[in-house]
């Protein structure tokens, strides 16, 4: 054990595997997030960690039966010349579970049935049963990953805790953000079928590297992140025109106050001019009428 800790060759591969681990449970944070969000809001959090503890729990299982797991990916039985494994089967039924999981909740947004997708429309009971049957498939996966990559058991089991924790602190922000905006929940179900077409392909043994799908991922992903900010972009300037536009109708009608109001209070200040006119005609008729009264 101590040897480890001073050899390159074990930190280089903890590095990597856990690594891996993290990038191979983002299916699991996702799926979590959106099994979840049926819950009502107070049993959310307490799912979501419920969920990943129990990959936790199960990864380090199988760990601890690397014989057992070297097992499932021996021949089982053959049909036609086509050799099937208790791995294929198992990734086999996980992916068209995950087909057929991320085709349902796709219908229902697409339909806009809310009353069955909504906060509070499934228990958890159900939820937790969900999250435990992915987890086997996903845990699966992950720890024959790991066993193929490192040679010594502690370094596996290391990375897989450190990978939990991630997702641990991941989880929270994660569901939010994909509960909160209906397109990256639809290209997160987009990727949970993406996989499930993954693991079907692994049980056929059409091995589809992990890496295609991975970057299509990360690439979607990246163009949606651009398409959020040009929202916002929008809805800002949207914002600002119509503050500008209220504010250039509200100035003529204060200057329009203002200039009735300067008028009134000169009218009022003003005396009335005199009868017999005004001016300087006015004031000279005035005394020439004096004088003609005085010599009568």
């Amino acid at each position: 054990m101590l040897d480890l800790l001073f050899s390159f060759e074990a930190w280089a591969s903890l590095l990597t595997l856990t690594a891996l681990e993290i990038v191979l449970g983002i299916d699991n944070i996702i799926f979590i997030s959106i099994v979840t969000a049926r819950l009502p809001m107070h049993q959310q959090p307490f799912a979501r960690r419920l969920g990943l503890g129990l990959a936790l729990l199960m990864r380090l299982m199988l760990l601890f039966s690397i014989s057992w797991i070297v097992g499932l990916t021996q021949p089982a039985f053959s049909i036609f010349g086509w050799v099937v494994s208790w791995r294929d089967i198992v990734l086999g039924l996980g992916g068209l579970f995950l087909l057929a999981k991320a085709t349902i909740e796709i219908f229902e947004m697409t339909e806009g049935r809310v009353e069955t997708s909504r906060p509070g429309s499934t228990t958890m009971a159900a939820a937790v049963v969900q999250i435990a049957l992915l987890d086997v498939v996903f845990s699966l996966d992950s720890v024959i990953t790991a066993v193929g990559m490192a040679e010594h058991i502690e370094i596996m089991v290391t990375a897989v805790v450190i990978a939990m924790i991630v997702m641990l602190v991941a989880a929270e922000p994660t569901a939010r953000f994909v509960n909160n905006h209906p397109s990256v929940k639809m290209l997160a179900l987009a990727f949970l079928l993406l996989i499930g077409m993954a693991l079907v392909g692994d049980a056929l043994q059409y091995h589809i590297p992990r890496g295609y799908l991975y970057f299509a991922i990360a690439f979607s992903a990246m163009v949606e992140a651009l398409n959020l900010m040009a929202a916002r972009a929008r809805e800002r300037h949207r914002q600002a025109q119509t503050a500008k536009a209220g504010q250039a109708a509200s100035d003529p009608a204060g200057e329009a106050a203002a200039g009735e109001g300067e008028a009134s209070a000169a009218d009022a200040g003003d005396p009335a001019p005199p009868a017999g006119g005004t001016g300087t005609a006015g004031a000279a008729s005035a005394a020439e009428e004096e004088r003609e009264t005085a010599g009568r």
